[in-house]
């Protein structure tokens, strides 16, 4: 009779125990009462002699679920390389020290990016064009430089280690870019009057030596440290997963608190007090973002290289030629796959089949010859289908990710022709004069303002409707911002107009003079952009993190930023292009060195049309999207 209501007792704690684990939504609220609970069966297992053995087995069986719940569940270690607790790691407890990094990092980058094509129209003495495609080109290398950087964090050094070296070489070239600027031997003379002597080819090397020091450093860094903060929080717990998505917003956040000192105070500093105390400030923000960094060093979670993504994909592709003549199953299953749990790719969860891209499963099939001699161990010529899906994920990424090359030129024109048109309108506020590049510091101020209304306000708002966790998809969110970019070059346009009707009206055409027409209606343009890029920038950080595989995450995030780099680039080719065609037979062309005398509101058309053509693809390709499914 006792036992029996012991046993009644057992029954009741287990159902009680099964509802508190079975509930995310409560699990964390009666957590102290699911211990309880599994101290009370334990004491009663101890009491029921009759049942010792099998006892034993639930008694391990529960310490074991205790035990896991205390650790992570995606294969975090620490520094050490052993598993991490979750309540003394990561989460957000790590992330102040990973966005004090990249806020002191951003700070150092756009001390340099924002006002460079005043540097070198006005202390290198290059023209409007040249130095707008000097400009738009080491941007595009800074975004280019990501990709090795990726290759090495996935493959070989880990994130952290990727992110530490990098860091050194990018503090060195803003030493060097430093005293380029300090040193009287090393930049070229003063004008006097009209002329300007050009630099001299060792000052020209000394400066562009400095500047691409920094786009390498900054592409070690890049496609990891957003990652890295990713990685802190658990995938494999629902309420650690839906923090990753604000940890998203407010990373970009930290970025852009770095931007608003660079494009306001940093600017300031650098056309009234010097250009060497202008640099060198940034260089000493960047030996504090890596101070940042390395102190938070006990508190990260690490996830394990898993070797190089370059060399799976290639595999996948001579094994699926290799095997071109054989038929893919019409049973999946029978496809080629790890029989453990885990995925034969370190730190990677194993990936369902999808039925699309059926080519590549040629790689996955078993050979009879394979099958005969049971091994399985050439990767050249037989892949898992966890390996598969990771390049056909990167191909149905393909056409999403080329869409973010043309919001990235426009993106570009921030720094560069938008600073130009600035330079020609009233810059004065009574006795102050405001830098034309400052004016940057409104599309900032844009991102602060909407980066936590859409984290705050909108998402729950959106939640309600759409019934996803983070309100809207990542690539809903991206779409809304392509659309936000064409009324962003709308703006500009329309503003040119109004400034070269200006400029006939007064007759100021052949003269290289601002116009009266005060440079705060920029505002406008620059707010615009800042929306567009909450919308555009931060889905596609969160697109490329959660929809790429695990063990391919900085090389994924390295993908989205390659958007930046070819819209540059193709920033520079449209400029190139316009300048050809527009100067034929004589002509001044849209963009001569005196804006007055051009057409720079037919260039900002020419993008608002290219942004709502691209907007009509993305919306085409997003659409036909297919989701990743891991296990």
């Amino acid at each position: 009779m006792r036992a029996t209501r012991k046993n009644q007792r057992v029954g009741l704690l287990l159902g009680r125990a099964r509802n508190v684990s079975a509930y995310p939504d409560i699990r964390d609220d009666w957590l102290g009462s699911g211990r309880v609970l599994r101290v009370e069966l334990l004491l009663l297992f101890r009491d029921m002699g009759s049942v010792e053995d099998d006892t034993s087995l639930v008694e391990r069986g529960l310490l074991e679920d205790e035990r896991s719940k205390q650790y992570t569940g995606d294969g975090s270690v620490d520094f050490k390389g052993e598993p991490v607790l979750k309540q003394k790691t990561g989460n957000w407890r790590a992330c102040p020290f990973i966005l004090g990094n990249e806020c002191c990092e951003r700070l150092a980058y756009y001390g340099i990016a924002a006002n460079l094509v005043t540097y070198l129209t006005t202390k290198l003495h290059q023209g409007n064009v040249a130095a707008a495609t000097n400009v738009t080109t080491w941007q595009g290398t800074c975004y280019l430089t990501p990709l090795i950087g990726a290759v090495l964090a996935d493959a070989y050094w880990g994130r952290y280690w990727t992110i530490a070296v990098f860091s050194t070489i990018y503090f060195l070239g803003m030493c060097t870019l430093t005293l380029s600027a300090s040193v009287p031997a090393l930049k070229p003379a003063e004008c006097v009057g009209s002329f300007c002597p050009s630099a001299t080819p060792a000052q020209y090397a000394v400066f562009f030596f400095g500047l691409y020091l920094i786009a390498l450093g900054t592409g070690g860094i890049k496609p990891c440290v957003s990652s890295f903060g990713a990685d802190q929080f658990d995938d494999t717990d629902p309420r650690e997963r839906m923090k990753k998505g604000s940890f998203f917003n407010w990373f970009y956040f930290s970025i852009n608190i770095g931007a608003l000192v660079s494009s306001s105070l940093i600017v300031w500093i650098q056309e009234n007090a010097g250009w060497g105390l202008g640099f060198g400030i940034p260089a000493l923000f960047m030996g504090l973002a890596i101070l940042f960094f390395f102190i938070g060093t006990p508190l990260y979670r690490f996830q394990k290289p898993g070797g190089s993504p370059i060399t799976r994909m290639c595999q996948v592709v001579v094994a699926s030629f290799h095997k071109r003549n054989l038929e893919v199953p019409v049973d999946s299953s029978l496809l080629y796959e790890t029989p453990d749990k885990s995925s034969a790719i370190e730190g990677s969860r194993k990936l369902d089949h999808s039925d699309e891209l059926k080519f590549l499963d040629k790689a996955a099939i078993v050979s009879d010859v394979e099958s005969k001699r049971g091994d399985y161990s050439n990767s050249w010529r037989l892949c898992t289908v966890t390996q598969v899906e990771e390049l056909k994920i990167l191909i149905r990424m393909f056409p999403v990710w080329a869409t973010g090359i043309v919001f990235s030129a426009v993106y570009a024109q921030m720094s560069t022709m938008f600073v130009e048109q600035g330079t020609l309108m009233d810059t004065s506020i009574g006795s102050f004069t405001i830098p034309p590049a400052s004016l940057s510091s409104f599309d900032v101020i844009s991102v602060i303002f909407w980066v936590p209304v859409y984290d705050r306000v909108i998402v729950p708002i959106a939640r309600k409707f759409t019934g996803k966790e983070r309100g809207f998809s990542e690539l809903q969110r991206m779409g809304i911002g392509l659309f936000i970019s064409v009324l962003c070059m709308s703006a500009a346009a329309i503003l040119e107009i109004k400034r070269l009707q200006l400029a006939r009206e007064l007759d100021l055409v052949d003269k290289a003079v601002a116009v009266p027409l005060s440079i705060f209606w920029q505002i406008p343009q620059y707010f615009l952009l800042g929306a567009a890029e909450v919308c555009t920038f931060i889905g596609q950080l969160e697109f490329f993190y959660d929809q790429s595989p695990d063990a391919m995450r900085s090389l994924c995030s390295a993908l989205s930023l390659l958007t930046t780099s070819l819209g540059n680039y193709l920033s520079s080719f449209i400029l190139t292009l316009v300048t050809y065609f527009t100067t034929q037979g004589g002509h001044t062309g849209w963009i001569p060195d005196n804006l007055n005398e051009g057409h720079l509101d037919y260039f900002f058309w020419l993008l608002a049309g290219l942004s709502f053509l691209n907007l009509l693809v993305y919306t085409v390709c997003a659409s036909r999207y297919k989701q990743k499914k891991a296990s």
